[in-house]
């Protein structure tokens, strides 16, 4: 007994020395990674957590001596590799280089930190009810730079236009080139699917193809701009670009996942990092457990951790680190490329404490940004629960806007269902009907399509005169309005067989085009009237306060048509539109209450007057919008 207890003893002994001239013990400590990469002096809130990354990296002991910066506290966590440092920067402080100095025994590492003087560029101005927004894919619009397509020492070395599951080569330079044509075009804003690294392996997205990141939702790296676009240098240009065309910057978040190609993921700072499952879990996309009074916790819990695919690793917001990694980036990108709006993806699948936190970090440090997230819900009281609202559910979100999946079914409805009573037009006269559940729907962001759903012309059948219905609605009705690339060139395309058919190529931005549809030469007449109706309504919007802020007063729709007015003290515009098959001749003596003491109009379209408003012609298919004149 004796001897086997010295046995025993002796193996432990052997085992332990072993483990401490493993390599990862033996390894002496270095820093390769700080994030934030930068901060400045005079943000409104003191504290800042840095995350430190590198071979042993936790197992420095670390200290900061610089004028105005307190090292609070240094956390070591699971891994190693990571160390945590909470920091707080006075008032005081000023901008220059800190060293943050890490000691094991007799080595001691010295990592300098910038902390930068805040520009005074414009960020954080927020997008409103005045503004245009146009969504572009990065990657499909235009290739200002062939250069930058493909680089040998990242993981996906493709580029190939001809390959629609493969990156295309557009960039930051091909958008810079293209701003004239959208500011003429009424654009006021862009939001830009995510330009962050995706430096990741070919996906396997189907059966039989293997596709690119050229979305730019898998995030591989959040310090670094992909310098397939352009890298950090260009987004920066890109941004300045903007705001000297009195225009704004969207940038697109991605707060739910990342890719599995994330550094941070091959070597996690900790097991729960990320929410993990015994076996792959992906998520339920039912939101309605959230808000559901006779909800069960176990569909709550699925569709929040649940994993998109897996390939996409979702992370855990309630873990402190991550949810300080994440809120912190989003300030550093604002302040850093003068983001004056977010659009957040999948808003829906994130912990709810966590999105009220971040959303007040944003807020708080820039008070008039905007912020609408992604939320595919189908019903308005679903679509509330996202947004700052009226309805008493306990759980109280501090989202200021979102995007209008609820008004984007119901034009759709509209110009694709017979009228009747429940049905057709009725169904956007429904829908606005009731938004008093929100706090103010006129910061909800309204759209025809985008780039996960099938092309609005291919939705409504290619029917040019439902096409300007839409477009007349989109430009006219209460909200924000967003429009994605190419649509006011009549590009179509369904999901069939894949997301690749709604993401082409805009003709013209790329090496070899043989059509360029930028230039008037370069579309048939019809694209060129599509171009003309946009610009002409999107023109009369930003120039006319009444479309963007005036009160919307909708009557109930008769026999498929639908009226509306947009008022306030010093104009008054109708909005009469026939969705029906056959002409109408329009008796107004039911809108009365909106058009008492006016005599003419001027149809904005065609700038020609009406001399009379007792009776008016409504086409087939058709809307008219009126300024009304005493």
């Amino acid at each position: 007994m004796h001897n086997q207890l010295t046995i025993r003893l002796y193996f432990l002994l052997v085992v332990t020395l072993l483990a401490s001239l493993s390599p990862a013990r033996a390894q002496a400590p270095r820093i390769q990674r700080v994030n934030p990469t930068n901060w400045w002096v005079g943000m409104k809130n003191p504290n800042l957590q840095l995350l430190i990354y590198g071979p042993n990296a936790g197992s420095l002991t670390y200290s900061i001596n610089y004028a105005g910066v307190k090292l609070v506290k240094a956390h070591k966590v699971e891994n190693p590799n990571y160390a945590f440092l909470d920091l707080t920067i006075a008032p005081t402080a000023k901008a220059g280089t800190l060293a943050i100095v890490g000691k094991r025994g007799s080595q001691t590492i010295t990592q300098p930190f910038e902390l930068k003087a805040r520009d005074k560029s414009p960020k954080g101005q927020g997008v409103t009810a005045a503004d245009f927004i146009y969504l572009i894919m990065p990657d499909r619009f235009a290739n200002g730079d062939p250069s930058n397509d493909k680089f040998p020492d990242m993981l996906d070395t493709q580029a190939d236009t001809k390959n629609p599951y493969l990156r295309h080569g557009g960039d930051f330079k091909g958008i810079i080139n293209h701003l004239d044509y959208l500011k003429d075009l009424g654009v006021t804003a862009l939001w830009l699917t995510p330009v962050i690294d995706n430096d990741e392996t070919l996906k396997k997205e189907g059966p039989d193809r293997n596709q690119a990141g050229y979305h730019g939702y898998h995030f591989t790296d959040h310090y670094q701009i992909d310098k397939r676009f352009g890298g950090i240098a260009g987004y920066v240009e890109l941004a300045s670009a903007l705001h000297k065309r009195g225009m704004k910057l969207v940038q697109d978040a991605v707060y739910n996942h990342i890719s599995d190609d994330h550094w941070f993921f091959k070597d996690k700072p900790m097991q729960d990092w990320v929410n993990v499952w015994p076996t792959y879990t992906g998520s339920t996309h039912k939101e309605q457990s959230l808000y559901d009074p006779h909800g069960a916790t176990a569909d709550k819990k699925t569709l929040l951790d649940g994993w998109f695919t897996p390939f996409l690793p979702d992370l855990n917001q309630r873990n402190p680190y991550v949810a300080n990694f994440l809120i912190q980036h989003a300030i550093w990108s604002t302040e850093m490329f003068s983001l004056d709006a977010w659009r957040i993806d999948t808003y829906k699948y994130n912990d709810l404490a966590f999105l009220n936190r971040c959303n007040k970090a944003l807020m708080d440090e820039y008070p008039t940004i905007h912020l609408f997230g992604e939320s595919v819900v189908n019903n308005p009281v679903g679509q509330a629960f996202f947004v700052k609202n009226t309805v008493g559910f306990p759980f109280k979100s501090n989202q200021p806007g979102a995007l209008d999946f609820v008004l984007y079914n119901a034009f759709n409805d509209a110009l694709n269902q017979r009228f009747d009573w429940d049905s057709g037009v009725n169904r956007i006269h429904q829908v606005l009907a009731q938004d008093d559940v929100y706090a103010d729907p006129n910061k909800l962001v309204t759209f025809l399509e985008n780039h996960d759903t099938d092309r609005y012309l291919s939705v409504i059948g290619d029917d040019f005169d439902k096409y300007k219905l839409g477009v007349t609605w989109l430009l006219t009705t209460r909200g924000i309005p967003h429009w994605y690339y190419g649509t006011e060139i009549l590009m179509k395309g369904t999901k069939n067989p894949s997301d690749a058919e709604v993401r082409k190529d805009f003709p013209g931005g790329f090496p070899g085009d043989k059509e360029n549809k930028f230039e008037a030469a370069g579309r048939n007449n019809r694209e060129n009237e599509a171009v003309q109706f946009v610009r002409k309504l999107a023109t009369y919007r930003r120039n006319n306060p009444v479309l963007q802020s005036g009160k919307l007063t909708q009557f109930v729709p008769q026999e498929g048509t639908y009226v509306y007015f947009r008022h306030d003290a010093t104009k008054t515009v109708m909005v009469a539109s026939n969705t029906s098959d056959k002409e109408i001749t329009l008796d107004t003596s039911r809108f009365a209450e909106r058009m008492k003491g006016f005599a003419s109009a001027r149809n904005i379209q065609t700038d020609t007057q009406l001399t009379t408003l007792d009776m008016i012609r409504l086409p087939a298919k058709s809307a008219l919008v009126l300024e009304l004149m005493k």
